[in-house]
């Protein structure tokens, strides 16, 4: 079985209006959810074997500030593809992974997750927000054999769910 875990940047900070979109960093509100979802990882086992992000600033710092927060670490890739991509430029980065990476953790944007997660799964309006993480099963052998509708949620979580109240993790 491969597991593919997508993880949405956190929430971007807007106050600098000439910087471009791919240079843009994290607001406090995104470095709180990058880390709160580090944190749920771990507490869950749920450790990527691999991640791949984005080139974008905001999307590197997401990755960099949950595996800070959560304490565990993989092998990274940066693409270029993934920032701007449709579903199908994010499928054909999956499809390259080595079968040796079960769980594979991709850190992008939207509205490339959301549509990306609802075709993986054969269907459906999945929205994916800011700081969001989803898991989605595949009964694959290899990566090569994932494709559109092949894909199982497993689970869809908001940070705010680890950030508020009693749930904070």
């Amino acid at each position: 079985m491969k597991t593919l875990i997508l993880l949405r940047h956190g929430k971007s900070d807007w106050e600098d209006d000439g910087l471009p979109d791919h240079d843009r960093p994290l607001a406090k509100r995104g470095l709180k959810s990058a880390k709160a979802m580090g944190r749920f990882l771990r507490r869950a086992q749920q450790f990527p074997d691999a991640a791949v992000t984005s080139s974008a600033v905001r999307a590197r710092a997401t990755l960099e500030k949950a595996f800070e927060e959560g304490g565990w670490s993989c092998p990274v890739r940066v693409s270029e593809a993934l920032y701007e991509a449709d579903p199908e430029h994010v499928l054909s980065e999956i499809l390259v992974e080595p079968d040796t990476t079960e769980r594979l953790l991709l850190v992008g944007h939207e509205p490339t997750w959301s549509e990306l997660a609802s075709r993986l799964i054969g269907g459906g309006a999945l929205v994916i927000p800011t700081g969001c993480a989803a898991r989605v099963d595949f009964d694959v052998p290899s990566w090569r054999d994932v494709a559109f509708g092949k894909g199982k949620l497993a689970w869809l979580l908001p940070p705010r769910l680890f950030t508020d109240g009693d749930f904070n993790l």
